[in-house]
């Protein structure tokens, strides 16, 4: 186990003997010294929520110095669209703890995630990462919680058509080599995810399997473990970037656009969340949801149009939030139900001993079951941008935990059967819908934004940048503009392949 853990762990945790939490500015240099490391790599988040990079070649350890106390200046107008040009510079400060060797740099590399401050020295407070610590601590201070988070990160891996052992399509899911291409591309970027620090719980084949004259497109899926929400999207916009690099590497596109093909299953990016105090999952009292479950689910089911402004931000993303494809299209929720926006998984309660039954041949006791309850909210996908979707998140919680009639509301939608049933169109009409389109987006972030710009936690300036662009696709009623027109369907889904 020794060495599954040396494998599968951050080198620097590793050399240090330590976790990347206590980092230090001298531990950093301490391993870039002892192991040749010649380049330093600040990255930060852009306004396309991709990661940027600014290349370092280490010729002293005065300038390292220098590099890890006093960041960098950038030009913060060409990086994120709310900075005037007349004001633009900014400063990248490093964050210790979040550093890595890049595994794909020619030359030994450490890579840094870096956060954004103003020329008087202060976080800016327009930038995704200060929004989402702004977002933990308004909570934090009004409920004494803390939000963790995991994302499910489904893509697919694009490659040429090839006939050995083929797959069926929409009949992907946990599917093995060889019927499941490019588990080894997986499995591969899963351990470098590791090595930089990410926490993953597992990764698996998806349900979706796409063929086309020219090529074929397998869906995957790797999912992380919980984390505070500010690690939690630092982990993710890293995920990310090294799928992208892995795919590059072996020849393939990686995308987790919100649909590549009408008919078939686009990419989530289901996140599950629990509040926290004290190192308590809070989800659970006395073997059922606690009130607090309950009210945070109110609190993501009334912000649930506007949540779609940061987790459904491109006009494809309309197109995969329709009946039939387990993404949800009405306001409910429910437990272990996918056909609803919210679900309560199931989180190992009142089923003890199902490791002894499974084994009869084993003697010794079993560790109780640590409380794994979450609550996945299941409208977002590949185009969110990952720290305004959980800050949202933050704020959606914090909400209903204060909003009068909470359980009220939450017990009103509840729903424990197929949604999409046919059933069940009476039950369709009567529960709410989440928007349509990026028009419709904007509207319900446009009537909710008071919410999000309580306590200053979402700047005014970032909200009416995120309007602003939802607006700019002017896709009003799309689904009806695009119905039975192939060519234009292909058109649109193309142009959104590389998302965030």
């Amino acid at each position: 186990m020794k060495e599954i853990a040396r494998v599968n762990t951050n080198r620097i945790a590793q050399f240090l003997g330590k976790p990347a939490e206590e980092f230090t500015r001298q531990d950093l240099i301490k391993f870039i010294e002892a192991n040749n490391i010649q380049m330093l790599n600040f990255r930060y988040v852009g306004g396309d929520g991709r990661l940027k990079t600014l290349n370092f070649l280490i010729s002293s350890k005065a300038q390292l110095e220098g590099l890890l106390s006093t960041g960098e200046r950038v030009d913060g107008s060409s990086l994120l669209p709310y900075i005037d040009a007349a004001s633009s510079d900014i400063y990248v400060i490093p964050r210790y703890k979040t550093a890595y060797v890049n595994p794909f740099s020619p030359i030994p590399t450490v890579d840094i995630l870096c956060s954004y401050y103003t020329k008087e020295g202060v976080p800016l407070p327009s930038s995704a990462e200060n929004i989402i610590r702004r977002a933990q601590a308004a909570l934090k201070d009004s409920t004494g919680l803390t939000l963790e988070a995991m994302g499910e990160l489904e893509y697919y891996v694009i490659s040429q058509r090839q006939e050995l052992y083929p797959d069926t399509a929409q009949k992907g899911y946990h599917e093995s080599a060889p019927f499941s291409k490019w588990e080894g591309l997986r499995c591969e970027a899963m351990q470098l995810i590791a090595q930089s620090g990410g926490k993953i719980k597992y990764g698996h084949s998806e349900v979706g399997n796409i063929h086309e004259e020219e090529c074929d497109m397998a869906q995957h899926e790797v999912e992380f473990l919980p984390a505070p929400i500010e690690d939690a999207a630092d982990q993710l916009v890293v995920a990310k970037w090294m799928l992208r690099m892995v795919g590059y590497k072996h020849g393939v596109t990686v995308s987790w656009a919100p649909k590549l093909s009408v008919g078939h299953a686009g990419n989530g990016l289901h996140v599950h969340t629990r509040l926290v105090k004290g190192g308590k999952n809070m989800m659970i009292e006395e073997g059922r949801l606690s009130d607090i479950t309950k009210k945070v689910i109110a609190g993501y089911l009334t912000l649930a149009p506007s949540l779609t402004a940061f987790g459904n931000t491109v006009p494809a993303s309309y197109l995969r939030l329709v009946p039939h494809q387990e993404a949800p299209t009405n306001i409910c929720w429910g437990q272990a139900n996918r056909s609803v926006l919210v679900r309560a998984p199931l989180g190992w309660l009142s089923v003890p001993n199902m490791a002894r039954d499974a084994n009869p041949q084993e003697r010794g006791g079993y560790t109780e079951v640590e409380d794994k309850q979450t609550v996945e909210f299941r409208c977002p996908d590949g185009s969110s941008d990952i720290n305004f979707l959980l800050a949202g998140l933050a704020v959606a919680a914090r909400y209903g935990l204060e909003m009068e009639g909470a359980l009220e509301l939450a017990n009103k939608l509840y729903v424990d059967v197929n949604v999409f049933s046919p059933d069940q169109s009476e039950l369709r009409d009567r529960l709410p819908q989440l928007p349509s389109s990026c028009w419709e987006s904007a509207e319900s972030l446009s009537r909710q934004r008071d919410v999000y710009q309580k306590d200053g936690v979402f700047p005014p300036s970032v909200i009416e940048e995120v309007l602003r662009k939802l607006r700019s696709y002017n896709d009003r009623n799309l689904r009806e503009k695009l119905n039975a027109n192939e060519d234009e369907v292909r058109k649109l889904l193309a142009e959104y392949l590389h998302c965030q």
